[in-house]
């Protein structure tokens, strides 16, 4: 069945416009609490995070009135990470979590992501029946007068939250003597990253830290880390970490001011947690994203990798389905399964640190683990229609394939959660990659322009 409002990472979408309307996040609110509160002997409970998002107020408001409409109680974290939301509706026993975030987008946007009581992400098929719920009238959901649910703030969000994040460290490591740029994307993490760092004994410059609800992700974090290679260059700094907009995900900058991704930092951590008997089923789980040169690097230390479909939901059902505790996507979302049901910026960089305090060694040794190979990734806007689907592009497509042959891969998709076709290639040849990049995108542009 079609999706209609959920995509790959919850809903999302521009703020204040449909699906992100404070109507629709009002009946979400209702249809989720509906289908969590499925024992009338106790008091359901939810708890709810956002981030910094001027449109989190409304939404906030508006979940919170579905949620005590059908008699759940709803606790109120405040701006905190995503993944301090997943750990805390497993701490304080919700039935339900929910973050008010759309990740690395700008702040004109906003989403809304469900957890179950076990701080995982909703399945396909429960998000299909929240959608019908969501959809259809909500009389029937409404409870009597005197079972209507109350709201509370939780003041401790955060402080719960960096004691769990400092505990994922291994006994007695200590970040003293490490000078530490963090950039927090004006967003989520604002407040707990740079003070679980402090707590830890680093010295810690912050820079992304004062939200003013319209410059999350705004030339800073994961996303734009240049201001963040600037600023480790300037104070000589040993390593550099950027969060995105709900923090859960990272990336890396070295003691030098180069960009560390996903994939290198999936490398780090498989390869320490592998020498020190951590690591479960043998290797990595990532998506088809991730550079070709990870997979033959793993290959290289007696480890594999397994692919799935875009989406940090995707790689945790995988790894949950095979036994595997470290997976992630290039872009940053590492996930940890030792510690977390989804991706932990934070708790990512603090296993890198790890690595750094135990070999000595600076970032940029550490954190260069393979040679990338080239790998160009374009993105097509468009407004109506479906270019995937056209003749021209398909050629396109398959040409591109054609020419990399054996040496290299192409891929094509469209974004779970913005109108926009992704046109990745990779292969040992740059001039070839970027002409088979250029060639299909050129073909998609062209069959969306004559759809709009």
């Amino acid at each position: 069945m079609a999706r209609r409002l959920f995509g790959t990472d919850g809903i999302r979408g521009l703020a204040n416009a449909y699906p992100m309307t404070a109507e629709i996040a009002l009946k979400a609110g209702m249809a989720a609490g509906k289908l969590f509160s499925t024992d009338s002997n106790h008091r359901h409970r939810v708890v709810i995070g956002k981030d910094t998002r001027l449109s989190g107020y409304m939404i906030e408001n508006a979940l919170t009135s579905g949620f005590t409409s059908v008699g759940m109680d709803v606790f109120l974290l405040g701006p905190v990470p995503t993944p301090a939301v997943a750990m805390l509706t497993r701490s304080m026993r919700a039935d339900l979590g929910v973050m008010i975030s759309a990740s690395h987008n700008a702040f004109h946007d906003n989403g809304i992501k469900f957890f179950d009581p076990d701080g995982y992400k909703l399945s396909d098929e429960m998000e299909l029946e929240m959608e019908d719920l969501i959809l259809g009238p909500s009389e029937k959901m409404l409870v009597p007068a005197e079972r209507i649910g109350r709201a509370k703030r939780v003041e401790s969000s955060q402080e719960r939250y960096i004691e769990f994040a400092k505990r994922t460290l291994p006994r007695n490591v200590r970040l003293d003597g490490l000078r530490i740029v963090i950039d927090c994307a004006n967003g989520a993490g604002y407040q707990v990253a740079p003070n679980a760092l402090w707590e830890l004994g680093a010295e810690v410059i912050k820079i992304g830290i004062d939200p003013n609800g319209t410059n999350i992700n705004l030339k800073c974090g994961s996303t734009s880390p240049q201001a963040l290679c600037d600023k480790v260059r300037e104070v000589r700094a040993d390593i550099g970490i950027a969060l995105d907009g709900d923090a859960d995900r990272v990336v890396i900058v070295d003691e030098k001011g180069n960009v560390v991704d996903g994939d290198q930092i999936m490398a780090v951590i498989a390869e320490s947690w592998n020498r020190r008997g951590k690591l479960a089923a043998g290797g990595v789980v990532a998506t088809i994203m991730s550079n070709l040169g990870l997979e033959l690097y793993l290959k290289e230390i007696g480890l594999t990798l397994a692919r799935t479909n875009v989406g940090d939901r995707y790689v945790v059902e995988h790894m949950r389905k095979h036994g595997f505790n470290v997976g992630g996507e290039q872009s940053g979302h590492i996930v940890l399964s030792d510690f977390t049901t989804t991706g932990d910026g934070l708790v990512s960089a603090l296993q890198v640190l790890a690595v750094v305090v135990g070999t000595g060694k600076p970032v940029s040794e550490v954190c260069k683990r393979f040679e990338r190979l080239p790998q160009v990734l374009r993105n097509v806007r468009y407004t109506n229609g479906k270019p995937l689907e056209k003749d021209a592009v398909k050629r396109a497509i398959e040409g591109g394939k054609q020419r990399l042959g054996s040496k290299g891969r192409v891929v094509i998709r469209p974004s779970g959660t913005e109108p926009v076709i992704r046109v990745m290639a990779e292969g040992d040849d740059p001039s070839l990659v970027s002409s088979v990049v250029d060639d299909i995108a050129d073909a998609v542009q062209k069959a969306a322009a004559a759809a709009a």
